[in-house]
Order: C-alpha cells, then sequence, then structure tokens
C-alpha cells in the first residue's frame, strides 16, 4: 500500500536532499526527504500562495500542515512567531532542522501538542485536500476557531479539487471567505474572523 504525507510515521527510506527556492525576493534552501508532501521541491499551490501573498511581519502564525516548513521558515524569516504544526514527524523534524539552518525561531508541534490556550494572528495553509472532504472540514473548523479577533486565514487550493466549493461551504459555517487570488489553476482564499 502507499504511503502518504500525512501518516505520523514515515516508513519510506529517510533519504535526504537539498532543494533552493526563491521566497519573497531571497534565495533559500532547505532539506526535504521522502515521505514527507512534496519531498522534490516547492509545490505549485504553496508558490502561488506564497507569490500572491505579503508576508505578515509580526503576530503569531500557524502553518496548518508543514510539511518540510517552506512557508513557517518563510514566515518567521520576515519576523512573526511561527507555530509548524503535521501529523507526520518526518516533517516536523526536517521544519525543525531548515528552521535552525536559516536561523528564525519555528515552534514545530504535533496537533495535539499546541497549547490550548494559544491563539493565532494568521493561519496559512496548503491544505491537505486528499484526506478527504469530511477529513479536510473537521480538521478547519479545529483551528479556525483559534484565531484571534479579526485574525485571518489564507488558505491555496486547487480550482480542480474544490476550492470554490470549500469557500462556500466556509462562508456557510460562518467563516466570510474570499478569493483574493487566482494563478495556474490554484485559488487563494482568505477567511477573517469577526
Amino acid at each position: 500500500m502507499p504511503e502518504h504525507y500525512f501518516e505520523g510515521t514515515p516508513t519510506s527510506d529517510d533519504r535526504r536532499r537539498d532543494i533552493t527556492t526563491r521566497i519573497w525576493g531571497k534565495e533559500l534552501t532547505f532539506t526535504t526527504s521522502a515521505g514527507v508532501f512534496s519531498h522534490d521541491g516547492l509545490d505549485k499551490a504553496t508558490a502561488v500562495l506564497l507569490h500572491t501573498s505579503t508576508p505578515p511581519t509580526g503576530g503569531t502564525v500557524l502553518d496548518l500542515g508543514c510539511g518540510w516548513g517552506p512557508i513557517a521558515c518563510a514566515v518567521a524569516d520576515a519576523g512573526s512567531t511561527v507555530w509548524a504544526i503535521d501529523p507526520n514527524e518526518r516533517a516536523l523534524e526536517l521544519t525543525a532542522l531548515n528552521a535552525s539552518r536559516l536561523g528564525v525561531d519555528v515552534h514545530t508541534a504535533l496537533p495535539d501538542d499546541v497549547p490550548a490556550d494559544l491563539v493565532f494572528d494568521e493561519i496559512w495553509s496548503n491544505p491537505p485536500i486528499r484526506i478527504g472532504k469530511q477529513a479536510l472540514h473537521d480538521l478547519l473548523l479545529r483551528w479556525l476557531p483559534r484565531l484571534a479577533p479579526g485574525g485571518v486565514a489564507r488558505l491555496v487550493v486547487g480550482k480542480n479539487l474544490g476550492a470554490d466549493s470549500l469557500q462556500r461551504w466556509l462562508t456557510d459555517q460562518g467563516w466570510p471567505t474570499e478569493r483574493v487570488a487566482s494563478e495556474k489553476g490554484f485559488r487563494v482564499l482568505e477567511t477573517r474572523r469577526g
């Protein structure tokens, strides 16, 4: 049976390699490995999210489903306190390694290990659509209430993977959501807490 990047402990060989990518005008080098999402390099959806967004310059940010850490590390480099969560232990290890290499402060944690009273000014995510619609809905409804008043979540979702229906569903759940960018078949959605 094939291994999924959202499994807790990958069984594939930990074959590491370095990749370099440009984020917000800076060349950043990251270590990736098999068994994590987009181990060959920065995926198109995350690239669209970063390219079409202005980095936050402070506050506390949650990277929901951090993978090997491109969002978490770039946002921390721009000056925010970042919590990077993922159910994949290898992903958390790589994010911590990459944050240390870049000299930025990123708190990595399994989802259940995030302090219960912690709230976030922003949530950034290329959410794991392939976990299934109900699991995705449960995931978003777990973390969106952790936004501070006036907080914003920035999500990138493929149009062909249901971005427009997710936008409608979020709004119907009481989380007003608008499309703020569309590029290369991906939608960047912004959800605001009132």
